[in-house]
């Protein structure tokens, strides 16, 4: 073969701090789209993003050079960084230290993108994906 090829689709997920509800309708989007940039930065392609007030979850594809753990390092650090002393200086916003990566095969796509572009639905009737949410 004479170039690479690969298909490395991560879910990812993190939490605020202490699982506070500090992303509201009005920082969501700007954190969304901070988010975005900051995948694209690394050279990550965000294939859906969702969440509620107090969690995010990722869908990406990554290069294989590509480490997880700094991809979400990065990402985690700079979005604190940019809402906490930018967007709202004299408000707390932190995230938690872990996070979970889940490895997604191509064929559940679909259905792990439509679930993440749900989560505010599967939140408040209950239906969420006990293997695709983390616990406190």
């Amino acid at each position: 073969m004479r170039a690479s090829y690969s298909r490395i689709y991560i879910h990812l997920i993190w939490t605020t701090w202490d699982r506070l509800d500090l992303i509201d309708d009005t920082l969501e989007p700007i954190l969304y789209n901070y988010i975005s940039k900051k995948c694209r930065q690394q050279n990550g392609i965000l294939l859906q993003i969702g969440g509620t007030s107090n969690h995010v979850h990722l869908l990406v594809k990554l290069l294989p050079a590509i480490n997880i753990g700094q991809f979400v390092k990065n990402i985690k650090g700079s979005s604190s960084h940019y809402i906490a002393q930018i967007i709202r200086p004299d408000s707390f916003f932190k995230w938690q230290g872990g996070y979970a990566a889940i490895s997604v095969s191509p064929g559940h796509l679909s259905k792990v993108s439509m679930y993440i572009a749900a989560q505010k639905e599967h939140h408040q009737s209950k239906t969420c994906n006990k293997d695709w949410e983390v616990s406190k």
